[in-house]
């Protein structure tokens, strides 16, 4: 086991793992020739980035979607399986459905065969893409959205979930310092966001002490957009911004499961990176901010007790989230005196993982760094402790990811047209 170091696995998993933006709230439904198909559609279905997707699969193929929009109104997007058989059947079928799509609908045809001239027919016709078969429920999703997402756009941010199995095991240090090294090592415009409200510390630890916060964005959702969120932010270095939590007690922070989804919305549109410094709580919202984040750093202490709740953690998160990589583990305050505890190698077996990074219980640099209100780097900044940071941040952000090849025709057969033309 070594610290800051990833796997053979977690290197896979970047790569299937590419950032994709969530599918808005669309209506799809999908007219499958094939159970595979099927299954493979309503399977992505239950991706977080689909959680605003209405969708319905049915059996019967183009001809089948021709018949059924004759008397209703077409949704947002059609999807068509064209298994084989004559293609101008297909195309007989989809002239048929123009007569009745609605302005804005989109097609997209599933096919089981690499034909250009049929790939042209489509084209003429304005599918919006063409997919060949089999494929996964990643790449379908990674499709959909980038049909609702302008080529060219700036890319959504990434979001990182920070939380401690268990309370006082240090993952707000952990998210704090994970911040700055993003930010710093790594030059990435990044936004630390203290989720904490009742008693979150990131003000303290950037000795920061801002007059509002994600308090005033939360509980205002009438005057929430980009420029009053702006407003909210507290900038703690060039690259580097907080939106605090007022640690306050002075009313009760009951929050609906969609509370935060404006305020991360927003953030994500204009920021990079955004890491989220997650209270120890299991509530609607807090365990809807863990599934929609794009990465999860669970932070441990070698005990029992953190192991029992970081197994309960992590087997939550990967049965929600299938189609994401999994959760980091980070083990922190390793090594504490006269402390029984379970050794890191024992620790990660028992979750079937590999630990991301492993520090060291320093009480004297952290406690430093906290009372100065100081990151780690700030204190030290050539040590072990302060390259896993700077590593975990590598591995979290992804520097020089592979993206996942797409298994649509749209690329390779436009460059062959382009050639022949």
């Amino acid at each position: 086991m070594h610290s800051g170091i990833a796997t053979m696995q977690d290197s896979a998993e970047l790569g299937q793992a590419h950032h994709l933006a969530n599918v808005p709230r669309i209506a799809i439904q999908a007219f499958c020739e094939t159970s595979e198909v099927a299954s493979m559609i309503e399977t992505s279905a239950r991706d977080r980035r689909m959680d605003k997707v209405h969708l319905k699969v049915q059996m019967g193929g183009a001809h089948a979607a021709a018949e059924v929009y004759r008397t209703a109104a077409t949704p947002n997007l059609i999807i068509l399986e064209y298994a084989q058989g004559d293609g101008r059947k297909l195309l007989a079928s989809l002239d048929e459905l123009a007569e009745s799509c609605d302005s804005g609908t989109k097609v997209v045809v599933i096919g089981h065969v690499n034909d250009v001239v049929l790939y042209r027919d489509l084209l003429r016709r304005g599918i919006s893409d063409y997919l060949i078969a089999p494929i996964s429920p990643i790449d379908f999703i990674r499709a959909v959205s980038e049909l609702y997402n302008a080529p060219g756009a700036d890319p959504v941010g990434r979001t990182i979930a920070v939380i401690g199995a268990k309370g006082g095991v240090g993952a707000s240090t952990i998210s704090h310092n994970l911040a700055w090294a993003i930010s710093r090592g790594l030059a990435t415009s990044t936004v630390i966001a203290d989720l904490d409200l009742p008693f979150g510390t990131a003000g303290l630890d950037f000795n920061q002490d801002p007059p509002q916060g994600i308090a005033e964005a939360v509980f205002s959702p009438e005057r929430l957009d980009a420029a009053f969120l702006d407003r909210l932010l507290s900038k703690c270095s060039e690259q580097l911004s907080l939106l605090a939590a007022p640690a306050t007690l002075d009313r009760l922070y009951d929050f609906g499961e969609t509370s935060f989804d404006a305020v991360i919305d927003i953030l994500r549109a204009s920021t990079p990176c955004i890491v989220l410094d997650m209270p120890h709580q299991w509530t609607a919202w807090s365990r809807r901010m863990l599934i929609g984040a794009d990465d999860i750093v669970i932070v441990a202490a070698p005990d029992l007790a953190n192991l029992r709740n970081a197994k309960v953690l992590m087997d939550n998160l990967r049965h929600a989230r299938i189609n994401d990589r999994r959760p980091k583990l980070v083990l922190n305050m390793q090594g504490m005196p006269k402390r029984p505890e379970i050794s890191a190698v024992e620790f990660a077996k028992a979750l079937d993982c590999d630990a991301a990074a492993v520090f060291p219980f320093d009480p004297q640099l952290f406690g430093t760094a906290a009372n100065n209100g100081q990151m780690i780097a700030e204190v030290q900044a050539n040590g072990k402790i302060t390259d896993n940071f700077q590593e975990l941040a590598r591995m979290l952000v992804g520097k020089g990811e592979t993206k996942k090849a797409s298994k649509s025709l749209l690329a390779p057969l436009l460059s062959r047209l382009k050639a022949k033309a």
